[in-house]
């Protein structure tokens, strides 16, 4: 079973959805996906107010949430899955506490989705894909409290672990179409600017296949209507 935590922001509820069809349709193995948003973490009070996303500071409750047992993925909600999940999950390396695409780029956008602030920091979007080891020692400081207490530079940046603990993920496995342009070899697609079914980001590189899984999500097989009069 691999246990996959993905953010849900109810602003673009959709995104979530689509996300979800993208896993169950590749995956070759069972899934348990779960949705991270705050109106089911009432135990975690988010004091954080800054951030684009309502999930921004949850994902690091990943660990907590799987009782420091076992390993887990968490992704974005503005993603897509092009390749097996499976794929990713035999990359784990039980000698890391987590493992991320280590992006280094500067953005094209100083704004984003409604409106929202989109800033250059180091290790940006290193924290959008992150494969968890929950049990690895270093990862039991995050508490419900150490989260609502940290910065967001603290967290984002993965400083609770010496740089030897935090593990590569190929690039293809967190590709931003949006800021690197078109990828044919991307596993997950990434439009950290803003998901298409934003009227703004609607025609992004690569947006065609999310709108394309939107409507695999929608699809529902009928009866034909002569089978239909006949009931």
């Amino acid at each position: 079973m691999i246990n996959v935590f993905i953010g849900y922001d109810f602003r673009e509820a959709v995104a979530y959805h689509v996300c979800s069809n993208s896993l169950i349709r590749h995956s070759s193995q069972p899934l348990a996906i779960h949705p991270l948003s705050l109106n089911n973490l009432r135990f975690y009070r988010e004091k954080h107010i800054d951030g684009s996303n309502q999930f921004i500071y949850s994902r690091f409750l990943t660990p907590f949430l799987m009782e420091f047992k076992g390993w887990a993925i968490f992704i974005d909600g503005d993603m897509l899955l092009r390749e097996d999940i499976a794929k990713l999950w035999e990359m784990r390396d039980p000698s890391k506490a987590v493992m991320v695409v280590k992006h280094d780029y500067k953005t094209k956008m100083k704004q984003k989705y409604l409106g929202s602030k989109n800033e250059d920091y180091p290790r940006k979007n290193w924290s959008s894909v992150i494969l968890w080891n929950c049990e690895h020692q270093a990862n039991r400081v995050l508490t419900p409290e150490y989260i609502q207490n940290s910065t967001g530079a603290h967290l984002h940046r993965f400083s609770w672990l010496p740089d030897e603990l935090i593990g590569d993920l190929p690039k293809e496995w967190n590709w931003l179409p949006d800021e690197f342009g078109e990828n044919e070899a991307a596993k997950l697609l990434h439009w950290t600017l803003g998901t298409p079914c934003f009227f703004d980001f609607a025609d992004s590189p690569m947006a065609t296949e999310w709108h394309k899984e939107k409507g695999v999500a929608n699809y529902c097989e009928q009866l034909a209507v002569a089978d239909l009069i006949k009931t």
